[in-house]
């Protein structure tokens, strides 16, 4: 049997960077990935010569004195080739054919929002002010005594839509303002303020892509960890978890490898987590059930383009259409919809003024592929080109002759993420919260067992400054909170 101090289940970011914040405190740490490559929704993947994000494609908030800056200064990954997306505009929203910049910084946003509704300026200027506020104390959420109505607490009971709705007359507007929200599943009856609020005012205040892909932060997390002395272990499927006394005593891997720690982190779904737990004396059945039917948000289909050299210029912001819905109706699942919305990423070229490839993504609903779960079939294949002529139609009403550009056509879907990192349902954004019941949707790092905690986007945010933020909150459990602020501040 190996001994450690801490056994980590995946090698998403959660579990990344719950190792290297134990490492760092001297804890013997060993990270269990099931697949061939660390990183969950960070990894990357080739075919020939080109290579795709999985899940990543930017970043906000990297600026000192921003969101982010504090989490990714701790962890060693400023240095990393970041590339700053246009200040005037690092996202642009097409609704109904009209088109809207967002702007970097806040003032600049604010003027920028406000030469399209001149009417609404005062709304505008105290919304942008929210949303900074809610940041500047993201900080507070991590101790008790520093939280005020601008943490966690007070707005995740909030609705995220019905605010929009008491602090904008304008509908208009309240869509444009929701339209660069791709990295959330906005659900109007469901979706907090909280995680509307803090990732929005994130990329406002600066957005990043990163030269390279995201399998960078994953990379540099893991060499980190192994050069302080922690084990990363691929090819290691956790089966079972054997709870004796009420604690974890052992962690099986790929059914017969054991190891041992004096705690566990697992950063795989909560009902995953509890299925490698036999013993119902130890996890209360109802408690199970509990986990189990907790809604999961929709997914991501995902068309990656491989282009012809030097066919599309780089365009260093992103692209959000709406064609004929609401950013907030895609929340719901109407069987034999047409592809109506998109988000379109470049990736950074690494070197000259062309970008390599493009990445089209849209919402896609379990129900979607759930026929296709256990076998793939022919009619799959065709689902999914079907699915990816839709999202280059769309795009070329805004890059007109995008077709003749390509060279190939590489596709992902929520079954692609839940076999490839182990995301139930294929969840783009976790576990879906809700705002009215957050006992029950807002999950803690601490189980029913002393020494097994959770980590990652079911919990607390998800995206990159969510899940960053969730692991100080589970490390703390172990190191204290205090103890472990004063690294990162």
């Amino acid at each position: 049997m190996k001994k450690y101090d801490v056994i980590i289940i995946g090698s998403g970011l959660g579990g990344l960077e719950c190792g290297y914040i134990l490492s760092r405190k001297g804890y013997r740490v060993c990270i269990l990935e099931k697949n061939s490559q660390t990183g969950g929704c960070l990894q990357t993947f080739r075919r020939g010569n080109a290579s795709f994000d999985t899940g990543f494609h930017y970043v906000g908030g990297l600026e000192e004195g921003q969101s982010l800056y504090p989490l990714f200064r701790y962890f060693g990954l400023l240095d990393l080739p970041w590339h700053k997306m246009d200040e005037n505009g690092f996202a642009e929203v097409l609704l109904d054919e009209k088109s809207y910049l967002f702007a970097s910084g806040h003032e600049r946003f604010a003027d920028t929002m406000s030469n399209y509704f001149p009417h609404q300026r005062r709304q505008i200027i105290d919304y942008t002010s929210f949303l900074k506020k809610v940041g500047d104390n993201m900080m507070n959420s991590f101790l008790p005594e520093r939280r005020n109505e601008f943490t966690v607490s007070a707005l995740y009971e909030r609705s995220a839509y019905a605010f929009l709705q008491e602090s904008i007359d304008d509908p208009l507007l309240r869509n444009v303002l929701s339209g660069a929200s791709f990295t959330m599943e906005l659900n109007a009856e469901r979706l907090p303020l909280y995680v509307f609020a803090q990732i929005n005012n994130s990329f406002i205040q600066s957005s990043w892509r990163l030269k390279g892909g995201g399998s960078l932060i994953a990379d540099r997390l893991a060499e980190s960890i192994r050069s302080m002395g922690g084990d990363i272990l691929t090819h290691a499927e956790v089966t079972r978890l054997k709870v004796h006394n009420g604690v974890i005593t052992s962690v099986y891997c790929n059914n017969e490898e054991e190891f041992s720690g004096k705690y566990v982190i697992s950063g795989i779904h909560p009902s995953l987590t509890l299925s490698l737990i036999s013993d119902n004396r130890y996890i209360r059945k109802i408690f199970r059930k509990r986990i189990d039917e907790l809604e999961n948000s929709y997914g991501i289909f995902t068309a990656h383009l491989k282009l012809k050299a030097n066919a599309v210029p780089y365009l260093n912001r992103n692209i959000c259409i709406f064609c004929g819905k609401t950013p907030w109706e895609y929340a719901y699942y109407r069987s034999g919809e047409k592809t109506t919305t998109a988000l379109v990423s470049f990736q950074v070229p690494a070197e000259g003024d062309y970008t390599p490839n493009i990445d089209i993504l849209t919402p896609m609903h379990w129900q979607e592929v759930a026929p296709w779960a256990e076998a793939r079939e022919d009619t799959y294949r065709a689902f999914k080109m079907r699915k990816a002529e839709e999202c280059i139609a769309l795009v070329s009403e805004k890059l007109p002759g995008l077709k003749d550009c390509i060279d190939r056509v590489y596709t992902s879907t929520p079954l692609t993420y839940r076999d490839y990192t182990g995301t139930k349902e294929g969840a783009a954004y976790g576990i879906r919260k809700d705002y009215k019941h957050l006992l029950y949707t807002l999950l803690t790092p601490q189980t029913q067992i002393p020494n097994l905690l959770l980590t990652g986007q079911n919990l607390n945010l998800h995206g990159i400054l969510g899940v960053s933020m969730t692991s100080v909150f589970t490390c703390a459990r172990i190191t204290g909170m205090k103890n472990l602020l004063n690294d990162i501040e």
